[in-house]
């Protein structure tokens, strides 16, 4: 039960992330674009070798962090302080044109808006917490005897209620799986696209904080899982015994 809800604590977390201002959440993000300007790398696929030079002139000297959540961006537009918000005109309304000369606010809103799907951890979230609720109702170890014959027995519950117990922490595990993966995919393939596009004054980056909670949480209702998996597969050759 402890790791269910460690699990649980860690997607929230990951749900959560560049939802506010509070402390730590606006370091737990999917993708972080911000401007830097850095030696641009020349290609033989390119048209025009001198386009970084336009894209320089007009980031001018721009400071601007952006970092996208699942529900909501956060922007530096300074260095200062962290703005968080899930509406990113009210975001956009909150700098000036020479802060963002390039729209990385508009672009961060349109990678959550377009490509980011957190409903398929929720789901994994719900199911995660039915689990916690039916172990609960697993019995525990019991005395049996009297005097110097008692002894501790582990009462099993009943096949379909354990069958029950690891169908849904299964669907929990393939919904996570899902999510997590669409969510690195997705996010490395943005962060190389915007970095390239910016080529010599946009950086990007993947959170790294979001990955650990995201593979964590599955590795832990995978361990769960396997866990009930034992367990059941325990029961049944007991009953099995019993009745042979």
């Amino acid at each position: 039960m402890v790791l269910v809800v460690v699990a649980m604590i860690l997607l929230s977390l990951l749900l959560a992330g560049c939802s506010s201002s509070s402390p730590l959440i606006p370091g737990i993000f999917l993708i972080s674009l911000y401007y830097q300007k850095y030696v641009p790398v020349p290609s033989t696929a390119q048209v025009d070798y001198n386009a970084h030079n336009a894209i320089a002139v007009v980031a001018g000297e721009a400071v601007l962090q952006c970092r996208v959540g699942y529900f909501g961006i956060c922007i530096n537009p300074d260095g200062g302080s962290w703005l968080c918000s899930n509406n990113a005109t009210a975001l956009a309304n909150e700098i000036a044109l020479s802060q963002d000369p390039l729209n990385l606010v508009w672009l961060a809103s349109q990678f959550k808006d377009m490509i980011v799907f957190p409903y398929l951890l929720i789901i994994a979230v719900l199911f995660a917490f039915l689990c916690l609720l039916i172990l609960a109702t697993f019995p525990n170890w019991e005395n049996e005897g009297e005097g110097e014959q008692l002894h501790l027995v582990k009462r099993f519950p009943t096949r379909s209620v354990a069958q029950v117990t690891l169908i849904t922490i299964f669907i929990s595990c393939a919904f996570v799986l899902v999510s997590v993966l669409w969510q690195h995919t997705a996010s490395v393939a943005a962060s190389i696209i915007v970095q390239d596009f910016g080529n010599g004054s946009v950086r990007s980056g993947v959170g790294t904080s979001a990955m650990v909670l995201g593979w964590f949480g599955l590795v832990f209702l995978v361990t769960i899982m396997i866990g009930l998996l034992f367990y059941c597969l325990t029961h049944l050759s007991m009953r099995q015994a019993e009745e042979g």
